[in-house]
């Protein structure tokens, strides 16, 4: 899998999604686990990446080499323009999952992510979990943030990430169809909890520590902590010899 650090200008939406079959639409909560292959990666992301690569859907990437730095972007909290700052100065581009509330609301951040080259991605226009929606309903909670933005920015979204972190075959298939690939991630951490930052110091060895090569790194821009440590943290990916 590959995600263009290159914003995606286009002129038109994608056409209505595809029907859906059968697939099982039994809720899973995603997560990376804690066991790890010989390369440092999370086995359960390793897993996913490879049984539903045929629904363009991944938990990692296929560059050996490089780490991809995503943020879920559902309210603000102030910190997004530092983060912006410091990836402008790292020369990084990095991946923006938006809601249709931050979509909204957020059209200056919006517009800068656009214009210094990063990549936006749909979180959904009202945050739900596809797999408790009808087909009609996930199909609309996918499109009509993609055409929001599209008809706003001028701009053609081409990964979704899955709100709430929950997907089922079924909900995998949907945003196929509608001309998605899923980007889930091979790392996160706790670091959402506005009221209980982790320590920036911990944090940055427990990031650093966890690197792997193909890397999707799950970040909130909520977090304090990420904003302080951001930068220390890319220049440590880089020494590790990884492409940020």
């Amino acid at each position: 899998m590959k995600i263009s650090v290159t914003a995606a200008v286009m002129t038109a939406a994608l056409m209505p999604c595809a029907a859906v079959t059968a697939a099982d639409n039994t809720k899973i909560g995603y997560g990376q686990g804690t066991a790890v292959d010989d390369q440092n990666r999370p086995v359960d992301a390793v897993s996913f990446s490879s049984r539903y690569r045929d629904l363009d859907a991944f938990a990692l990437s296929e560059d050996a080499d490089r780490i991809i730095i995503t943020f879920d972007q559902g309210y603000e909290n102030g910190y997004t323009s530092a983060i912006l700052d410091t990836l402008k100065e790292k020369n990084v581009s990095a991946v923006f999952f938006l809601t249709g509330d931050y979509a909204k609301k957020e059209t200056e951040l919006v517009r800068r992510m656009i214009n210094e080259g990063h990549v936006i991605g749909n979180h959904g226009m009202t945050h739900a979990s596809l797999p408790t929606l009808s087909d009609k309903e996930a199909e609309d909670e996918i499109m009509s943030l993609h055409n929001y933005v599209m008809n706003n920015f001028g701009y053609q979204m081409q990964y979704f990430r899955c709100p709430c972190g929950e997907y089922s075959e079924h909900a995998l298939e949907t945003v196929h169809n509608c001309g998605y690939k899923t980007v889930f991630w091979s790392y996160a951490y706790v670091d959402w909890k506005t009221d209980s930052q982790p320590d920036p110091g911990a944090s940055l060895g427990r990031l650093l520590d966890s690197a792997h090569g193909g890397e999707i790194l799950l970040l909130h821009s909520v977090s304090s902590t990420n904003a302080e440590i951001l930068g220390q943290l890319i220049d440590g990916l880089r020494a590790k010899g990884f492409t940020v």
